[in-house]
């Protein structure tokens, strides 16, 4: 670990690889297809002081990208485009505020918010990507608690992260 305690990266890369193996098995049992392409937003950058790129802290794809029929990954990029810049899973302005869609922004959905992590997968089902979108982000966010308890455990007289 760096010499930060919150390294969003590594907790996002902790987080797809314990989900792997539930991917994996949705993919294999229930995906129109065995790949799919996952975007982890930084829950500490927003539209306001960074750039969409900039606030990317993983992407990861499972599967092949010769099995591609579109471009996951900027499908997957648009849906969590829109979901970190309304704060929001993306299905909310795809079904609900369509009119606050612009130009550019992609017409499918399959992304989750959970108190500013942000995760957009795409390449199966919406509904599928969705959830995708939903383990890992949920487990990031277990990751991040289990390393506030250990720098507890280790530092039980200090009341601020460093």
């Amino acid at each position: 670990m760096t010499e930060r305690l919150m390294d969003h990266k590594v907790f996002a890369k902790s987080a797809v690889r314990i989900c792997l193996p539930s991917i994996e098995a949705l993919l294999k049992n229930f995906g129109t297809r065995q790949t799919i392409h996952i975007v982890v937003m930084d829950p500490t950058k927003h539209p306001w002081d960074s750039t969409f790129k900039d606030a990317i802290v993983y992407e990861h794809t499972v599967g092949e990208r010769k099995d591609w029929q579109r471009d996951y990954q900027a499908i997957a990029r648009g849906k969590a485009k829109q979901a970190w810049q309304q704060g929001q899973p993306n299905i909310l302005s795809r079904m609900l505020g369509a009119a606050t869609l612009e130009a550019g922004d992609t017409v499918y959905w399959g992304s989750f918010v959970w108190y500013g992590v942000v995760v957009a997968a795409s390449g199966i089902q919406p509904w599928f990507d969705m959830l995708v979108s939903s383990w890992i982000a949920l487990t990031m966010q277990q990751v991040a608690q289990d390393e506030i308890h250990k720098f507890q455990a280790k530092e039980p007289d200090t009341d601020f992260l460093p």
